[in-house]
């Protein structure tokens, strides 16, 4: 058995997290200031008794030292982030303050309580910019110009690692993730196009539509990318890997599928693109089947439909 610590725990990807790690018998500390995760989220993770615990804290507190030295997690799952990139764009201090500084407290706890690896949730789809060639390929992390300050907070993070790997001997392996959807996204938040949309068409209203809708993305589903993660707890040092699925799926593409599973009718609604925003995204995910052994098994329709249902049923 070993002890996880997850931070996000309770959020969209970190609360299936915790769920994979008990079912494979591990004992999981989750951590997470519920500032967008939602302690419903946990209603599976609870039923595991002593093997699950929670603490409602930000990864900024100087209480997460004592946290660690409680519970001596031999890996962490650092998922706990600011995670819009509009938000960025208007805080670009508050953005860095909890996804670096917040960040640089969690590997400081590792480093004092002796955690052996950190899997640190990165951002495929800002940390590379605008990519030359799609799909982009993890070599382009060291030209890459990330066009949102919350894309240089997830880049400037991997050097961080690599330090303290190099003066503290602590391992770790940063997954880019793709645009990750499926149950329990938030429908209200401002990431999330697919729960956004379905929350919208499930009511009978038709969603915005920001820009020309012709920008795509890498749309993975969030079973998988727990998968990379479990996988990477024992695979994967000094990498960083993408985790997504090599397609690009433009948003008018997605909307027409989305319509067609909710019964919605009619064309969608088109705003200003919002700043920040790339053009294109797909993530060359050929390292991590090398790496991990990982490769994404959902297809995108039978995730939609997955993640409608759950909608539909909250």
């Amino acid at each position: 058995m070993t002890t996880f610590l997850v931070t996000g725990g309770a959020g969209f990807v970190g609360s299936h997290l915790c769920d994979r790690l008990l079912a494979e018998g591990h004992r999981v500390v989750g951590v997470d200031d519920l500032s967008s995760g939602r302690i419903a989220n946990l209603s599976e993770a609870r039923t595991y008794g002593n093997e699950f615990t929670f603490f409602n804290m930000d990864v900024r507190a100087d209480g997460l030292l004592s946290l660690f030295e409680r519970h001596r997690p031999e890996v962490v799952m650092h998922l706990g982030a600011q995670a819009a990139v509009a938000t960025s764009m208007e805080d670009p201090m508050l953005d860095a303050s909890i996804n670096v500084m917040g960040t640089l407290n969690v590997l400081e706890c590792a480093r004092r309580t002796g955690v052996r690896k950190v899997v640190y949730a990165a951002s495929g789809g800002t940390l590379y910019g605008e990519p030359r060639r799609l799909p982009v390929k993890e070599t382009a992390f060291s030209g890459a110009r990330p066009v949102s300050p919350y894309g240089v907070s997830k880049k400037v993070v991997i050097d961080y690692l690599n330090f303290y790997e190099l003066h503290h001997g602590i391992g770790w392996t940063a997954l880019a993730l793709a645009n990750v959807y499926g149950p329990r996204q938030d429908p209200h938040g401002e990431a999330g196009v697919i729960a956004i949309f379905s929350a919208s068409m499930l009511a009978g209203e038709t969603p915005t539509i920001f820009g020309d809708g012709n920008q795509t993305r890498d749309y993975v589903f969030v079973d998988d990318v727990v998968h990379a993660f479990a996988l990477a707890a024992e695979r994967g040092d000094g990498r960083l890997l993408n985790i997504g699925t090599s397609v690009e799926t433009s948003v008018n593409g997605l909307y027409k599928m989305l319509a067609a599973i909710t019964g919605l009718a009619g064309e969608p609604r088109y705003g200003q693109i919002r700043r920040g925003d790339l053009r294109r995204s797909a993530l060359d995910v050929a390292l991590a089947a090398d790496a991990l052994g990982w490769r994404p098994w959902t297809h995108l329709e039978d995730g939609l439909r997955e993640t409608v249902a759950f909608i539909r049923g909250t």
